[in-house]
């Protein structure tokens, strides 16, 4: 092997390595980042968690490549904390006023984790999404009550229901046949 094509080996490796390791801190962001891109003049109420959001947003892989758009459609509606999108956006979502735009740069394991949504998003991706809020409805207190009391009484009523059908099954495994009872008692007597 001449010297030459040692160098050009090495300088091969060298690019190979150095290529691996760019894709690879790309797709390595460890937390949630938000960044504002405008923001209204006013901005007296700002989401929480049981709100309504009206957005538009567009969604890349960090490479630049688009996964998804809403700008061809519908608004997409997003109630907070009801699980609708990824968790990273729906953190992202926490703080925003209507009219705002932000820039959120998602981790692998608050989007799409390890298993990615083939073919569109590789697994271990982070994600970027541009999003514009339209319109935010804040929860209402009936919503909230709903929202923040049902599931309590729901896991509540489990147990309850659950404890009616057992006695239930119990009288009915414990009460004899009025029927049967009354002629063994007769055969007796005949005897």
């Amino acid at each position: 092997m001449k010297p030459r094509s040692g160098f050009l080996l090495v300088l091969l490796a060298g690019l190979v390595f150095a290529a691996a390791q760019e894709s690879e801190s790309e797709n390595n962001v460890a937390e949630l980042e938000v960044e504002t891109l405008a923001k209204p003049e006013t901005c007296t109420v700002t989401s929480a968690m049981g709100d309504t959001l009206q957005i538009h947003y567009t969604g890349r892989l960090l490479n630049g490549k688009v996964i998804d758009s809403s700008l061809s459609r519908d608004p997409l509606v997003v109630e907070l904390g009801k699980r609708t999108v990824i968790s990273g956006l729906e953190q992202a979502l926490v703080g925003v006023c209507e009219g705002q735009k932000i820039k959120a740069t998602i981790p692998a394991h608050l989007a799409y984790g390890k298993r990615g949504y083939p073919p569109t998003i590789p697994g271990d991706s982070a994600l970027e999404f541009e999003v514009e809020v339209i319109s935010l409805m804040q929860q209402t207190p009936y919503q909230k009550l709903v929202n923040d009391v049902f599931p309590f009484v729901c896991l509540a009523l489990v147990p309850t229901l659950l404890g009616l059908v057992g006695l239930y099954l119990y009288k009915k495994a414990n009460a004899q046949p009025h029927g049967k009872k009354k002629n063994k008692d007769k055969k007796s007597k005949k005897k």
